[in-house]
């Protein structure tokens, strides 16, 4: 009988020691549960970190084209082509898409708008940006 005590016993503690490896395991599940959850909230916020970069570079690049068309409409002979080319150009090295130009010329001013969709990694509503310039026209006077 003693034999069979001492079997008894040393398979108990067996027992327990695995018990406490169970115990380690269910400890590191939920570590990788907190990644589960952690791992897309970071990710999430650094995507939203460069959407936010690209809309605002899109939004330099709009009102750096139409500032340039309109300081090209401006001039006393007139070119909207031109000024039309110039803004098309920016845009494009910019990254901007599907532009829509208007150059409205009043006799003593100009005015240039433009609208355009930025590079976007997620589409939220921020799909347009709408930018406008006005500068005054060239005029010739007599000294």
């Amino acid at each position: 009988m003693m034999v069979r005590s001492r079997r008894w016993f040393a398979g108990s503690s067996r027992r327990i020691r695995q018990d406490h490896r169970i115990r380690g395991v269910e400890r590191g599940l939920t570590n990788s549960l907190q990644f589960t959850v952690i791992v897309p909230a970071l990710m999430l916020a650094t995507f939203g970190l460069i959407q936010a970069g690209l809309w605002l570079h899109a939004r330099n690049v709009a009102a750096e084209a139409v500032t340039a068309a309109a300081d090209v409409a401006r001039d006393y002979n007139d070119d909207p082509a031109a000024a039309r080319g110039a803004a098309l150009r920016i845009a494009g090295i910019g990254g901007l898409t599907d532009v829509r130009l208007t150059i409205s010329r009043q006799p003593d001013s100009v005015s240039v708008t433009m609208v355009a969709k930025p590079p976007v990694i997620f589409e939220l509503g921020l799909g347009r940006i709408t930018e406008t310039a006005t500068a005054p026209v060239e005029r010739v006077t007599n000294p």
